[in-house]
């Protein structure tokens, strides 16, 4: 895996473990999945958390602009619950298919 992906990973769960309590983990999905750098490309994320209100959505966005500032990066992060995801039902199946799972840690999960 790239390094940027690697840092954005790591740095966005440890910024939702710390203000969410919901947080479950995250999802790489997209270009990025193959562990290559790929410019012009956004590195696609969905992040799961137990509820997605409007406060918490509220407060995703500023900890996802201070991790693209940091890193000149470009996120594009999908927050669901699990059942959420599961009924969009495009990106549900792309995301399981070709996806990667990471915990709240940010270590990936094998199947």
């Amino acid at each position: 895996m790239s390094n940027k992906v690697h840092e954005v990973i790591k740095l966005l769960s440890g910024a939702f473990r710390r203000r969410f309590n919901d947080y479950k983990g995250l999802y790489l999905f997209g270009a990025y999945v193959d562990g290559q750098e790929h410019e012009d490309e956004d590195i696609e994320i969905v992040a799961l958390f137990d509820n997605t209100d409007k406060a918490k959505r509220e407060n995703i966005w500023p900890v996802i602009g201070k991790i693209e500032t940091e890193l000149d990066v470009s996120l594009d992060v999908y927050p669901y619950t699990d059942e959420e995801f599961k009924n969009d039902d495009v990106l549900y199946d792309e995301v399981i298919s070709e996806g990667i799972f990471y915990n709240p840690l940010g270590i990936a999960q094998k199947d």
